[in-house]
């Protein structure tokens, strides 16, 4: 069927993709469907009686949601995971043709040193390092305070 493992790639991408977005639009029809349901409101006298009755209700409402938010988890991990996949096959190698050559010797190769561009970027970014602002404070010299109050003599 599939003759290249490229396209068996490329499948599988879309299969996982296709699954994951099912998931997602199931989990999203069943919480609509649960949030449209109708609400009922338990009165009564009896404070305790009123909190047993109510109680069953909100464990299941409780567990219903966490299913919902598993569900929708697993069905975005799966679409991200299917679109990675597919991001990432390989691609076409393109084949150049070559023209026949007579048998030459291969002809030593110098080992040059590889000199950075003038206009080529830095492989790494350049750290920049900017100190803060000196900032001068006057400092005021306290008056002297007098021991005690009596005048000066």
């Amino acid at each position: 069927m599939f003759k290249k493992f490229r396209d068996k790639i490329a499948l599988s991408g879309f299969t996982v993709l296709m699954i994951g977005v099912a998931l997602l639009i199931f989990t999203f029809i069943s919480a609509y469907g649960f949030l449209t349901q109708s609400l009922s409101i338990i009165a009564s006298e009896d404070l305790v009686r009123t909190f047993g009755e109510a109680l069953a209700p909100l464990i299941a409402t409780c567990i219903r949601i966490m299913y919902l938010g598993v569900m929708g988890w697993i069905g975005s991990l799966l679409t991200i995971r299917g679109v990675t996949i597919i991001a990432h096959a390989p691609t076409k190698p393109t084949v150049v043709p070559q023209k026949p050559s007579v048998a030459q010797k291969p002809l030593p190769q110098k080992a040059k040193a590889e000199k950075p561009r003038e206009g080529a970027k830095p492989s790494e970014p350049e750290l920049v390092v900017i100190p803060p602002e000196q900032v001068s404070q006057s400092q005021t010299e306290p008056k002297e305070t007098r021991k005690n109050d009596s005048p000066p003599q």
